[in-house]
This record gives structure tokens, sequence and C-alpha cells, in this order.
């Protein structure tokens, strides 16, 4: 994939973010993007649900196997029902 800006001032204003914070001009532009995604998001009202969902897509979009495929009811639940945490009186009032 690919993006030919051919814009002195886009160009000029990505390298300066990018020397500032010492990112790639892509990961620069990628994150001023989603800055300003986010902000007309908020403005319009996008509803809360649709932003987690949103975000649930961009991190599911970085995981790696086995997390991307894993059952994770496996991990919530065991043969005796939920699993809980040892430590917490709150989880285990009689076990």
């Amino acid at each position: 994939m690919s993006m030919n800006i051919k814009n002195e001032g886009a160009y000029r204003l990505t390298k300066q973010l990018s020397e500032l914070t010492g990112e790639s001009l892509t990961t620069a532009i990628t994150e001023a993007v989603r800055e300003r995604l986010d902000r007309i998001r908020r403005e319009r009202g996008i509803d809360l649900a649709e932003r987690l969902l949103l975000i649930g897509r961009d991190c599911a979009a970085h995981l790696k196997r086995p997390f991307r495929t894993i059952n994770h009811a496996d991990m919530l639940f065991d043969d005796r029902g939920p699993i809980t945490h040892t430590f917490c009186d709150y989880c285990h009032p009689s076990r």
C-alpha cells in the first residue's frame, strides 16, 4: 500500500512532527490522523459503544497468535465454573 502526498506544506509539517517525536514519517502521519479522527468522532457524538468497538478492532489487528484464536471461555471457566482469583475474598467467599 502506498500514499503519495504532493504538498510541500504537508511534508514540512509531517517532518517537523516526526523530528519532535522521534517517530517515522509514517508513524507521525498515522498517529496524527488517528488523533484527529478520535477528536472529530467525539465532537460529532459517536457513542461510547461504537468507540469501544473501534478501539477493539484496532487492537485486534495488532494481536498475534494464540491470542487472536484463543477461546476466551477457556480462560474464564473451568470444570467447577468461573475461574476466580485465589487472593480475592470477594471471589472466594466459600472456597
